[in-house]
């Protein structure tokens, strides 16, 4: 029997997600969405139209905003559905998810915009940090039905001045938090480096701090996609800003995120902003830096999911669309068990220590750059981020020793650019 989701967007019922009776998923937005002036589609590559989009079609963007991997797995063994069930999956913790969509089922209203929250303790907060990798996301808690991409333990909460509180019920959250990894040691530290790092040396990222609690350290990071409106003589409302990552919006599922699996390449990440973003001069020279500074900072795993799509008011004449902030900023090259390729080529290479100017510049002719401008900007970037180390707070033992990679790896770059 097949079986329906209402799919909203904000606070608008834009389309039903449908499990047919042979288990395919299949989406469609409804007519009045579709005949609704300020209507959007959920996202690039699921444009408004009255045709249904199949599996194949719509899958690269639900699933995109499930988890993934062993969190996958176990969420769908503690929840009693298969794994690789997307429908499913969203039916179960759908609720609040990255950007402004949220699944229903059929007949249900959208929460209030005064939505639930469970208020929570310190002692609480560790417990629930303690049990994610047990039970990631909280998935089967009563009245929590949240969704993050990704492979990695976290949690989404709303935190307001020093109260805690758990969203209920699809309510919208500030904060995601990413506790510490038993398998790669000061992880937490590693990304509050790189990302603050990031940040000082003028690129556009997510706010994150590190913060602990009976002894388990765990990263603070604010969400982009929501924010606080005023409302005239009332508390300010939490609302959702509407985002997409770049394999969602070119329909490629996670499981091929990474360009040697068909995922994204950096050439058609460009393209993306190229023939979407408001700002596509700015956003260009962003997407560039935050390429650079990748490579800088040995984060070998920045893959198509790792980059985002932004979306701010109604309508497709006025809705603004632009690139995210950074997030999940990481060097990998830290961690000697992870794989020593980038996720994307840069040129005609995968391997950091065989990339020279050359493949710099190839990559500014794939990406519609001017190539003295993109030769110019490497070195200067990394004379930026050898500055900014300077000054960076730089957090424990493993902060210490990836701030000196990254040293050792600027100076590299330096000295290779200015030899050619």
């Amino acid at each position: 029997m097949a079986r329906t989701l209402d799919v909203y967007l904000h606070s608008h019922l834009a389309g039903q997600l449908i499990q047919d009776d042979g288990g395919q998923m299949g989406f469609k937005y409804v007519e009045d969405w579709l005949n609704t002036p300020s209507a959007t589609p959920l996202s690039q590559s699921l444009p408004l139209r009255k045709e249904r989009f199949s599996r194949r079609e719509c899958r690269g963007f639900f699933a995109g905003i499930l988890p993934e991997e062993s969190k996958r797995e176990i969420i769908a063994a503690n929840l009693g559905i298969s794994a690789r069930n997307d429908y499913a999956m969203l039916e179960q913790i759908g609720g609040e998810c990255a950007g402004a969509v949220t699944f229903i089922p059929p007949g249900q209203r959208l929460p209030e915009p005064n939505y639930g929250y469970r208020e929570i303790s310190s002692h609480d907060l560790a417990g629930i940090l303690r049990e994610l990798p047990k039970r990631p996301l909280l998935a089967g808690d009563e009245g929590i039905r949240l969704s993050l991409a990704g492979a990695q333990d976290k949690v989404a909460l709303r935190i307001e001045g020093d109260e805690i509180s758990l969203p209920l019920g699809g309510a919208p959250s500030t904060h995601i938090l990413k506790p510490s990894v038993e398998r790669f040691a000061g992880i937490v530290f590693n990304e509050a480096l790189c990302m603050n790092l990031a940040a000082a040396a003028g690129l556009p990222t997510a706010q994150v701090e590190v913060r602990s609690v009976e002894g388990i350290d765990y990263l603070l990071v604010k969400r982009y996609d929501r924010a606080h409106r005023q409302v005239q003589g009332g508390k300010p409302v939490l609302e959702r800003l509407h985002q997409e990552d770049f394999c969602q919006a070119q329909g490629i599922v996670p499981e091929m995120k990474y360009q040697k699996e068909g995922g994204p390449s950096l050439k058609q990440c460009f393209g993306l902003l190229r023939d979407v973003s408001s700002a596509p001069v700015i956003d260009l020279a962003r997407l560039l830096d935050a390429v650079i500074f990748n490579y800088l900072a040995g984060n070998n795993d920045a893959h198509g999911k790792n980059f985002s799509l932004l979306y701010r008011g109604a309508g497709r004449e006025e809705q603004e669309i632009r690139l995210a902030p950074l997030y999940d900023i990481v060097s990998t090259a830290y961690y000697p068990e992870i794989s020593r390729n980038m996720a994307m080529k840069i040129g005609g290479e995968y391997v950091p220590e065989k990339v020279t100017p050359k493949d710099f510049e190839r990559l500014a002719e794939e990406a519609g750059l001017a190539k003295p401008i993109v030769r110019r900007r490497v070195p200067e970037l990394a004379g930026i981020v050898l500055s900014s180390l300077t000054k960076a707070q730089i957090p424990g033992p493993v902060g210490q020793a990836v701030a000196a990679l990254i040293r050792e790896r600027c100076e590299n770059v330096k000295s290779s650019f200015k030899d050619r």
